[in-house]
Parts: C-alpha cells; sequence; structure tokens
C-alpha cells in the first residue's frame, strides 16, 4: 500500500508541490524559522497552552477544577496513546516519504527515513488540542489553530504529503475523544482526591482559594457567628 499517491496528477501531490513551493520562494533565514516551529515550536506552544491553562485553572479555584485538571491531564496521554496507535497504522501502509518518489521538493529537514503515513506531529499536536479543548474552549480554540498551522508547517517543509496530516488530524481526534469518556471516569476521582490532600492540593486548586471558598458562602459565615456567639 506504498502508492497512496503516486502521480503527479494526484490531487494529494498536486497539494503538496504548491504548498512546498512556497518553500523555494521563501528566503533562508524564514525557512529555517519554520523548520524550527515545525519540527519544535508548534508542539512546544500546545504543550505551554495546555501548562497555562491549567495554571488559569487552579488560581480560578472553581468547583470543576478537578475534572477540568482531569481532563488537562488526558491531553497528552492521548497523545501518546495515539501515536502508539500509530505504529501499526505506519507499517501496514508502508507509504515512503514524499522526497524519496517526487523530485523537486525543498525539503527543509533531512534525515527522514521512516514511513509518512501517519504524521506523528499531526497525531500529537491534534490529540493536545482536542484535549485542551475538551478541559477548556477557549484554550482549545487557540490550541486547535495551533495544531492546524502545524500540519500545514509539515507540508510545507517537504517531510509529508497533506493526507499524511489529515491521517495524522483523524487519528488525534479520534482516539482524543473517543477515549474521553472512560479518561475522564478514571482521572476526575484521581483528582478530586488530590484536591482534598492538604499536600498536593494545590495541584488541582490554589490553597489561598480553596481555604478561603466557605468564606464566600453564606451559610459557613452564619455558622461561624453562631460558634462565636456561643462561646461568648
Amino acid at each position: 500500500m506504498a502508492g497512496l499517491a503516486d502521480s503527479g496528477s494526484n490531487p494529494d501531490v498536486d497539494l503538496l508541490y504548491d504548498i512546498n513551493g512556497l518553500a523555494k520562494d521563501a528566503p533562508a533565514w524564514f525557512d529555517r524559522v519554520m523548520e524550527y516551529v515545525g519540527e519544535y515550536g508548534l508542539l512546544l506552544a500546545i504543550v505551554l497552552l495546555v501548562v497555562w491553562c491549567w495554571w488559569s485553572v487552579r488560581r480560578r479555584g472553581d468547583e470543576d477544577a478537578a475534572s477540568t485538571v482531569a481532563a488537562l491531564v488526558w491531553a497528552p496521554l492521548a497523545a501518546g496513546i495515539a501515536v502508539l496507535v500509530n505504529v501499526p497504522i505506519r507499517g501496514f501502509v508502508e507509504r515512503p516519504r514524499p522526497f524519496l518518489d517526487h523530485q523537486g521538493l525543498d525539503v527543509l529537514v533531512q534525515g527522514k527515513t521512516d514511513y509518512s503515513f501517519v504524521s506523528d506531529h499531526a497525531t500529537i499536536v491534534m490529540a493536545l488540542a482536542v484535549g485542551l479543548f475538551v478541559a477548556d474552549r477557549k484554550f482549545g480554540l487557540f490550541g486547535l489553530v495551533l495544531a492546524l498551522f502545524g500540519g500545514f508547517i509539515r507540508v510545507y517543509m517537504g517531510v509529508h504529503y497533506p493526507t499524511d496530516v489529515v491521517g495524522g488530524f483523524a487519528l488525534g481526534t479520534a482516539v482524543a475523544l473517543l477515549l474521553s469518556p472512560l479518561a475522564m471516569a478514571l482521572l476526575t476521582p484521581v483528582m478530586k482526591a488530590v484536591e482534598r490532600s492538604p499536600r498536593v492540593g494545590w495541584l488541582v486548586r490554589s490553597r489561598g482559594r480553596a481555604e478561603g471558598d466557605d468564606a464566600m458562602i453564606p451559610e459557613a459565615r452564619s455558622e461561624r457567628t453562631s460558634e462565636r456567639d456561643l462561646a461568648a
């Protein structure tokens, strides 16, 4: 099944040449930037976005903080599972990298010898983005935009066909969404137990917020007032 795209008349190949052609027309310094962003930058950006979302959630200290943090924990787990699922897929399809079958591509990263379908990068960034979207819609939208841009860059770099990226997006989304109910059912109780812990509860909710929650509840204030009156 290696010949998924063997002809220049194939729309997949045509789109590959169109997008990679942008790299030929760009200055060398811009291609170096795109190379770094495509290999490391976008992945790092989405990871930092997940960390930022976690920090924001624990600072807010909402009632559903435990379930939100559980979803954030699920995001990297989903990415890892998706990559493992991709291992047999790559071995079954055995699709060579596009620059091995097609001449004239401007390949920005050398040394890629593994199979092309499905793109690991696209799989990872999309699984992270979808997991982030499950946790928080606003942060998730930013993550999805970054993931889509990351997929574009992989084609721009000449190391993947467009369908490699689309396949990665589909795989990452499927794993993150289909296994999400089971993951949340397992992780949410764990995060609630962490939240109640005096030592590591700050991982779910900031200590000041957690200790001050009852001060915002009228019933708690009235009970404390009654206790003080009785003591007097």
